[in-house]
């Protein structure tokens, strides 16, 4: 097996009510079940997902959380917000949003945005790639995937990576259990969380601050199908037990 993977070129400057898809499909030409991989930052930037500090009047909780973090109150605010809910406050904000994703405050940034405003994630991330996919689709009568990403820390290990927190026409895993190694033992813990091991593939590509390019094309990979949503690779709570750890630590 081999697959290429490759930048979008000219990619503008994304604003509210700019149709991603239209913009992608002027400047590469799709084929069937390529997988457009799109970084967060300029979905939400499409979808108006943009928020000026100053608009935001910190409550008397993310005032006390941002002087013990040593942060912007105003941030701190945004991502109480956009929270369902807060598991550590300190040294760092780890939060669930509410579409399960666990992240360092709420996937909120202040990079690749003019000074005094901050970007917030897609209210939506799995409907945007629906959305997304479909108007592909309208225009290009190609089937693609869709997987939108965003830059998440590690526990236990430095750096970041890119991860999937909204997908379209693929699944979120790769289930090799029950399928036997080489030696013929039975595979039991073998679910392969391929839309993240994409996005961390397209990460490498897209770069950071000015040399960013947020839309990477991943060709050669079959996994399309008729799915929606990344959910599924979202430990319940009950089976969580980092999270346990970490709430009871």
């Amino acid at each position: 097996m081999h697959f290429n993977a490759f930048t979008v070129p000219d990619i503008p400057l994304v604003e509210r009510g700019d149709d991603l898809a239209e913009i992608i499909c002027k400047n590469i030409r799709l084929c069937d079940h390529d997988i457009v991989v799109i970084a967060s930052t300029v979905v939400a930037k499409a979808e108006g997902r943009v928020t000026p500090l100053a608009a935001i009047a910190p409550s008397n909780r993310a005032i006390t959380i941002a002087e013990r973090n040593e942060g912007d109150p105003r941030v701190v605010q945004a991502v109480l917000d956009e929270s369902e809910d807060i598991i550590l406050e300190s040294p760092f904000l780890l939060v669930k949003t509410r579409n399960d994703n666990i992240c360092v405050n709420a996937g909120i940034d202040g990079s690749n945005i003019d000074s005094g405003r901050i970007v917030l994630l897609p209210e939506d991330p799995d409907g945007s790639a629906k959305n997304i996919r479909e108007a592909i689709f309208s225009i290009t009568a190609k089937t693609v995937s869709v997987i939108i990403t965003d830059t998440n820390g590690r526990a236990f290990r430095g750096g970041q990576i890119g991860v999937a927190i909204g997908i379209s026409g693929i699944t979120p895993t790769r289930d090799w259990r029950g399928s036997r190694d080489l030696f013929g033992n039975v595979l039991e813990v073998a679910n392969e969380a391929i839309v993240d091991e994409i996005a961390a593939t397209a990460n490498l590509l897209f770069g950071e601050g000015s040399d960013g390019t947020p839309v990477v094309v991943v060709r050669g990979l079959d996994f399309y199908v008729k799915a929606e949503g990344v959910r599924e690779l979202y430990f319940p709570e009950s089976d969580d037990v980092v999270r346990d750890a970490l709430v009871r630590g």
